[in-house]
Parts: C-alpha cells; sequence; structure tokens
C-alpha cells in the first residue's frame, strides 16, 4: 500500500513536471528500461490521516534540519577540539625553545668569558652586548669576532632556539585565533540548534494532537508493513547485505532521531541498513543525496537510495519493481512501499 512521505498535488501531471523542473542530481545517460513511475498519493484515506501525514511531512523536514544543525554543531566542536590540541602543542613548544634559549646563551657566555680584546679577559658577553631581547643579543653577538669557529655552534644552537621559539609563538597565536573563531561559530549553531527543537516540538506537539483524530483503520493503514516482495537481489553483495537488513526492519517503528536498530528515522534507516554491509553514509537524507554516484530513475538498482523533495528531507532504499524500503514518518513504522510523488534522484553507494 502507499505511505507517506507524500504532499497533496493538484494532479499528476503538475507533479511530474514540477519533480523534473527541480532535479538536482546528476543523471545518468537514458536508456530504454522503464523508469519507475511516482506514485500518487491514495485516494482511500481518510481526511485525518491525509492531514496527519502532511503535518508529518512537515515535522520530517524539521527534524532533518534539526539534524543537521547537530552535525554543523559537532563538526565545529571538532575543530574548536582539534585548534585547543593545536595550541596546547604549540604552549609545550614555546617553553622547550625557551628553556633551550636559557641553557645554549649559557654556553655562548662561557665561550665569551674565554675571550680576550686587547688583553682583557670578558667575564660575559651578554654583559657587553646590552640588548633588550635575545634576538638584539644575537645580532650583536655576531658583530664580535671573538668566538672561534668550533664555539659558532653555540652561538648557532641559540639562533635556533629563538627562530623555534618565534615560530611557536606564532603557531599558538593562529591557533588562539582558531579556537575562538570555532567558539563563536558553534555558540551560534547552537542557539540555532535551540531553535529548531523548537520548532520540531512545536510541530510534533500539533502532530500528536491531530494523531488522536485518527480512526482504528487509520492507525492500522500506518502499522502496515506493505506488500510480500519475496526475494529481493540486489547487483552486488554489498548491496545486498543493506536491503536485506533493511526489509528485516519491516514494522520497526519510526522514532525522530533513531539510528536503530529497534527504531529509525528514515535517514536512520538507510545509514543503519549500509553499516551492516560495512558502508558508513551521512547521517542526513541531504547529506546522503550528495554521496555516491547519481543514478537515473531508468537505471535504478535494488540498494540505490531514493530521495525526496527539494530540498531533500526524505529517503528510502530501492528494492526493484517501483517499489523501496522506508521509515515513512512518526506513528508509522519501516515499510514496503512505491515510489512517491516527490521523487529527486537516486545515488549508488554499494
Amino acid at each position: 500500500m502507499q505511505s507517506h512521505p507524500v504532499k497533496r498535488v493538484v494532479s499528476g501531471a503538475l507533479a511530474a513536471s514540477a519533480v523534473i523542473a527541480v532535479v538536482t542530481f546528476t543523471q545518468a545517460p537514458a536508456t530504454a528500461s522503464p523508469s519507475p513511475a511516482p506514485q500518487q498519493p491514495p485516494t482511500d484515506t481518510s481526511e485525518a490521516l491525509e492531514k496527519y501525514r502532511e503535518l508529518a511531512s512537515k515535522a520530517e523536514k524539521l527534524n532533518e534540519e534539526h539534524l543537521k544543525a547537530q552535525e554543523d554543531l559537532d563538526a565545529k566542536e571538532r575543530e574548536l577540539g582539534k585548534a585547543g590540541d593545536k595550541l596546547k602543542k604549540a604552549g609545550q613548544a614555546q617553553s622547550r625553545a625557551e628553556a633551550d634559549i636559557d641553557r645554549y646563551r649559557v654556553d655562548v657566555d662561557k665561550f665569551a668569558g674565554a675571550s680576550f680584546t686587547s688583553g682583557a679577559q670578558l667575564n660575559k658577553m651578554s654583559a657587553l652586548l646590552t640588548g633588550d631581547s635575545a634576538q638584539d643579543f644575537l645580532d650583536r653577538s655576531s658583530a664580535l669576532d671573538v668566538l672561534a669557529t668550533d664555539k659558532n655552534t653555540a652561538l648557532s644552537r641559540l639562533q635556533g632556539a629563538v627562530d623555534a621559539a618565534d615560530a611557536a609563538e606564532r603557531e599558538a597565536s593562529e591557533a588562539k585565533r582558531a579556537a575562538q573563531d570555532a567558539k563563536d561559530a558553534a555558540a551560534k549553531l547552537t542557539a540555532d540548534l535551540e531553535s529548531r527543537k523548537e520548532q520540531l516540538d512545536q510541530q510534533v506537539e500539533e502532530l500528536g494532537e491531530q494523531a488522536g483524530l485518527l480512526s482504528d483503520s487509520d492507525v492500522a493503514a500506518q502499522q502496515d508493513t506493505g506488500p510480500d516482495v519475496g526475494e529481493v537481489t540486489a547487483p552486488g553483495a554489498a548491496a545486498q547485505v543493506a536491503v536485506n537488513a533493511a526489509l528485516g526492519k519491516r514494522g520497526s517503528p519510526y522514532v525522530w532521531g533513531a539510528t536503530g536498530p529497534g527504531q529509525f528515522d528514515c535517514s536512520g534507516l538507510t545509514q543503519w541498513a549500509f553499516a551492516q554491509a560495512g558502508i558508513s553514509i551521512p547521517r542526513t537524507s541531504g547529506a546522503q543525496s550528495t554521496f555516491g554516484t547519481a543514478v537515473s530513475r531508468d537505471q535504478l538498482q535494488p540498494g540505490d537510495l531514493v530521495f525526496y523533495y527539494s530540498p531533500v528531507s526524505h529517503v528510502g532504499i530501492y528494492i526493484g519493481n517501483g517499489n523501496m524500503v522506508h521509515a515513512p514518518t512518526e506513528g508509522d513504522v519501516v515499510k514496503v512501499a512505491p515510489l512517491q510523488d516527490q521523487y529527486v534522484g537516486a545515488r549508488r553507494v554499494a
């Protein structure tokens, strides 16, 4: 039977034209193979169930946006962590370099103490070569030909330590800027995430109210796992594992943000199914829609990801004969259903 995600449309012709106009997936060369036709919403559902599915579709989009915001926040927090690690390492390098400066400067002073100018012994070169910084000290030291070649090694080491300290200071400064940028971005994303969560919660609350208006037959329709399609044969081993895994979860409840193994949202199901085949795909349907290789509708094979809406906010796994397995929406269960009217493209990841 037909199930969410669907949107009410004026007519099949207008829906098909709109889909063609908004497709953003790179299409593979067309062949003579028949294209699985997107389906219209069922006409035998109640008004209450249609309203529920419309609200659920909006909630699903908000859920995808919420998940995307969470992914963005996680990425920024990782950047912040890396910047913190870099800053820590730069600080340690700077401390080591400063210790080297002190150690090598003592060596230079010792050599200077053994040198003579006009018969007078210099107790310490640093006493003679006054300056405001270690670099100034080096510049003045280099100007005096008081150290033999073997003793210039100490001066070279001191110069290297000064250079290392300068480099560590620059790296620490860059790390501080990167950390602050990441921290500021994370703060903005946190606020955005909270806003999206509030919108989702409001939509889910409205959806719950609508659920109370559903009849027993409406609820039964939601719990229907779809037709028995028999054994599905995928073209490759990994795709076969993913298809079998997803089909094996028919009847599992849809739950916002769930990634299995007992409950799923749409992209949670597809991500979990391919993980069983050892393939890691992104978390959200939007991110999944840019992963792998684009596939035209007339070249769909079992195991291909099929996407809906523009921007993408729903995904299923194609299983052949114009059908897919997917986690439709809140109140529903993982089921087999036809490709639906807001189809916008497909990707092959295995």
